[in-house]
């Protein structure tokens, strides 16, 4: 008995703890739990130490005829434990101000542990202090300090740029009683072509809050409520109290599906709340969860997978001219983020003049595409390319559908109804400009072009934004007719009759409908196309087959804009948080009141942080004639800007970032017939793929 009882006290604990199959420990020990974390935690306690004080006053130092004075240590001074630097508090890392950088921060941590894990192999008590590695010299501080006082001016004006506090999806949710639109309404998302079976219901395993133990334990939860990646969650065995819900994001490295605690010998801890409910919790677990679904067993490599991008930064593509819509330019890949690209034209010096997008929108190409189809383009002034760029290959961008232009096909003054690339709250009356190759064409909105045709705009012909005349009418959308064309209500037959011009064919139109799944009043995370490093809150107002109306919330109507259901600018809740991008939150009533006290023209939307980017294509009043009409070479490469625009007539105010008086031209459309042929959208066959059981149900073991 004694060799036992001595073998058992030399078998560490951690080996004699023994999990069942949920990862539950055995009669569920608390005090082991306890212990075990008390002393694994002790090492990572670094961040609770006061910050140490340097001399109340310093003198007045030179240096190169520069006179830095430093303030006393209680005014804000303060000194890095790692590397020794001195400098001003304010600018130092962390909340207790000890470093002054997340690599110093952690350098200290990984030295503590190892000093620590020494410590308790040489039976010592562990230290949380460590050495500091090297002191720098005082020049190296002044420098530092000097320069912490230069930048003081710059982070004042780059106050634009300060990330906003995190908005909280959940309680907006929760508060308004809505729905998030589901991930695999977003085929182009992280996870939208793999979500599956992910639904209410679905059990989980997540880290337990509701507990006084040190160390880091795990409970299972249930899916009581989902909007886009984020779900509602409550912890099993709480059955109909609400108390602890909480919501968290699925993605996250802290989910995992039932059984991973088991496997990954991580400790099973019901709440503290509930632990007087159940005296033989595995048990109940058994009982409750048998039968039931989770994550599938991949489910955080499939995650991990979905958030690698094929685009690196200082690849070179071709993206539309912000300040000249007809043409493309050169850019080069800045930044990556979830998907979406920050490009800088290539002859931007500072890198100030960027471009965001995501990389399947149509507006990039591959290096050559527009030579290729015969689109207009700005040769770059940039004679040789610079270390470490590539063209990003052609199979990087998203394809397009292959068309036959051989037979019927589209002709130059053709009309038809197009989304305003200026205002994408409007669909307009427009004319094919020119035809170009592959199937794309240049439109131009009726009785707003530039003479010389520098805001005509390359839309594909199976483009989700263009359409056959008398789709508004059919489907009792506000058409916009020409600037300045004053027989109203707008009739289509006596307009083509007036303009000698013939509509479109119907059949050349895209009017395939998928099953997208979004419905009204769903939620979302949109980017502000006519600001696109903007992604906000929004919400789905309309849809009309595959177009959707997007509102973004806070704002007046005259904000939102039409896209495609497929559009890669459309995000479920929590892609902003999963990805790191900044989130713009909706305007408050507050903010909401403050600018109807403003003139409509002079309106700010007070959460974009940053000075808005106005249009710099001046457009003359008169609508486009071909009587008039100064032809431009489009074919080939050009060396310049496009000539000078007429000075007459006002610049047209046709984006959504300043709000527009609305028009006494805005037609709401009767219910007369129009001679013109009918439109009719056919519902095409879903393009959302069958992925499968996306979730795996839990069987009893034996």
């Amino acid at each position: 008995m004694e060799d036992t009882r001595d073998l058992a006290e030399r078998t560490p604990r951690s080996e004699r703890k023994r999990r069942d199959s949920y990862g539950m420990f055995d009669g569920y020990d608390i005090d082991s739990c306890s212990e075990e974390s008390t002393s694994s935690s002790s090492s990572d306690d670094s961040e609770d130490e006061v910050v140490p004080s340097i001399p109340a006053s310093l003198p007045i130092i030179k240096n190169n005829g520069q006179v830095y004075t430093y303030p006393d240590g209680k005014a804000g001074m303060a000194t890095c434990e790692m590397c020794g630097m001195v400098g001003v508090r304010d600018a130092f890392y962390s909340k207790t101000k000890r470093f002054c950088s997340v690599s110093c921060s952690r350098s200290y941590s990984s030295n503590s542990k190892k000093a620590s894990i020494l410590a308790r192999l040489q039976g010592k008590p562990p230290t949380k202090k460590a050495k500091v590695l090297q002191k720098q010299p005082l020049m190296a501080k002044l420098a530092a300090y000097a320069q912490y006082q230069a930048s003081q001016q710059n982070q004042a004006k780059s106050k634009a740029v300060t990330p906003a506090e995190s908005f909280d999806w959940g309680q907006y949710i929760c508060s308004n009683n809505t729905a998030g639109a589901p991930v695999s309404c977003f085929k182009h998302a992280p996870m939208g072509k793999c979500w599956g079976d992910i639904e209410e219901g679905v059990r989980i395993e997540v880290i337990n809050t509701d507990t006084n133990l040190s160390t880091k334990v795990y409970w299972i939860a249930e899916i009581i409520k989902l909007a886009g990646f984020k779900a509602l969650l409550r912890y099993e065995g709480f059955d109909g109290d609400n108390s602890k819900d909480f919501w968290c994001n699925l993605c996250i490295p802290e989910v995992h599906p039932v059984g991973w605690c088991a496997s990954s010998s991580k400790p099973l801890v019901p709440p503290k709340s509930i632990q007087h409910k159940y005296s033989n919790w595995k048990a109940f677990l058994v009982k409750r969860l048998t039968g039931t679904k989770t994550l599938p067993p991949d489910f955080s490599s499939l995650v991990h997978e979905n958030m690698q991008f094929p685009f690196k930064k200082l690849m070179r593509v071709e993206v539309v001219d912000k300040n000249y819509l007809c043409r493309t330019r050169v850019a080069l890949v800045e930044e990556v983020i979830g998907g979406r690209l920050r490009l800088v034209y290539e002859e931007s010096e500072d890198n100030s003049d960027d471009f965001w997008c995501h990389m399947f929108s149509p507006l990039i190409h591959n290096i050559g595409w527009s030579r290729s189809i015969g689109h207009r383009f700005k040769r770059s002034d940039v004679s040789k390319k610079m270390e470490g760029q590539s063209d990003a290959p052609p199979q990087y961008f998203q394809k397009v559908k292959d068309v036959d232009q051989s037979g019927e096909w589209f002709k130059e003054g053709m009309k038809l109804e197009a989304i305003d690339p200026l205002n994408l709250s409007t669909i307009c009356a427009a004319t094919v400009r020119k035809v170009l190759a592959d199937g794309y064409l240049m439109i131009g909105i009726d009785g707003s072009e530039a003479v010389d045709g520098s805001d005509w705009f390359c839309y594909h012909s199976m483009s989700p934004s263009i359409f056959p005349v008398g789709f508004c009418e059919i489907n009792s959308i506000e058409l916009t007719p020409p600037r300045g064309y004053a027989k109203l209500p707008f009739k289509w037959f006596d307009y083509l009759r007036e303009m000698g011009s013939v509509a479109a064919p119907v059949k050349l139109f895209n009017k395939e409908v998928p099953n997208h799944g979004f419905r009204l009043g769903m939620k979302l995370e949109a980017v502000d196309l006519m600001e696109p490093r903007l992604v906000c809150v929004a919400t789905v107002t309309r849809i009309v087959h595959r177009l959707l109306r997007i509102h973004f919330d806070g704002w007046e109507d005259e904000y939102d804009q039409w896209v495609d259901c497929e559009s890669p600018d459309l995000y479920p809740v929590g892609w902003c948080q999963l990805t790191g991008y900044q989130l713009q939150p909706p305007a408050s009533q507050s903010n909401r009141e403050m600018s109807q006290s403003v003139p409509k023209q002079k309106k700010k939307a007070p959460q974009y942080k940053g000075q808005k980017k106005k249009r710099k294509i001046p457009v003359g009043r008169r609508p486009f004639s071909e009587a008039g009409r100064r032809r431009s070479s489009f074919s080939g490469d050009e060396e310049q800007s496009p000539p000078p625009y007429p000075a007459q007539g006002p610049a047209r105010p046709r984006t959504h970032l300043h709000q527009m008086h609305k028009s006494e031209s805005l037609l709401r459309m009767k219910e007369e017939p129009t001679e013109v042929d009918e439109f009719t959208f056919s519902q095409g066959t879903s393009d959302q793929e069958s992925n499968g059981s996306g979730s795996y149900y839990i069987k009893q073991e034996p």
